[in-house]
């Protein structure tokens, strides 16, 4: 049986496109990560644990993070990470569980170290009306000084992935979200026929942007890294 597309990336620190199966063996390797890590090894003060994490979310595979996590940051400092990147529209509440909608839930305080010596996954609940889940799974651990001051470094992102218009079939750049409530549709268009599109009950169409939250509650995003 062939096998399904893979879902495209980026590296960080080279910039190189990859698809997902071939990230964690670029990033082991990639000689800019490297140099920075090489770099970030002269500092002074103790090292610590440092977690990679695949940041994925449950509904559709083509969205997903690499992630270098300090251990001894907490669940807030993720949350907040996914909630700029991917997730924040009306400032829903949100929780990390083992599992979806179990009682095996963490506090926001708890240490990614202690996490991760619990359980190799995590779940990351979003809005528990319209909901966005993400899965976390632990990659790998390495010892060392981090690369960043910040919680937690990107790796790798995927690219955006490629829809077509549902009117011509060419590249879609905008999405209608009447569309995808009224009428059960995908709702994403080109640039010529957003222009004309007839729909204005949910206001014009918007940008699709890098984020599978995408048309769930009104999101616009920007779905762009904040760090």
């Amino acid at each position: 049986m062939p096998r399904g597309k893979q879902s495209k990336g980026q590296c960080t620190y080279c910039q190189m496109e990859l698809v997902k199966n071939v990230v964690t063996k670029h990033l082991a390797t990639c000689p800019q990560r490297q140099a920075i890590i090489q770099q970030a090894e002269k500092k002074k003060g103790k090292p610590e644990t440092l977690f990679h994490l695949r940041v994925q979310s449950a509904d559709s595979k083509d969205f997903w993070m690499d992630l270098e996590m300090r251990g001894s940051k907490t669940l807030q400092d993720l949350d907040s990470y996914l909630r700029a990147i991917w997730l924040e529209c009306c400032g829903h509440l949100s929780e990390f569980s083992i599992g979806a909608w179990t009682e095996d839930k963490f506090e926001m305080d708890e240490r990614i170290a202690n996490v991760f010596s619990q359980t190799t996954t995590v779940t990351h609940l979003y809005d528990f009306g319209t909901t966005s889940e993400t899965h976390i799974s632990l990659i790998g651990t390495r010892e060392g000084h981090p690369t960043t001051a910040r919680p937690l470094a990107l790796m790798a992102r995927n690219l955006m992935p490629e829809v077509k218009c549902t009117e011509c079939g060419k590249p879609a750049t905008e999405f209608c979200m009447e569309c995808v409530v009224e009428e059960d549709q995908p709702g994403h268009l080109c640039e010529e026929h957003a222009t004309d599109h007839p729909h204005d009950d949910y206001g014009e169409p918007i940008p699709l942007v890098n984020s599978p939250r995408m048309g769930m509650c009104g999101y616009e995003g920007p779905a762009e890294a904040p760090y």
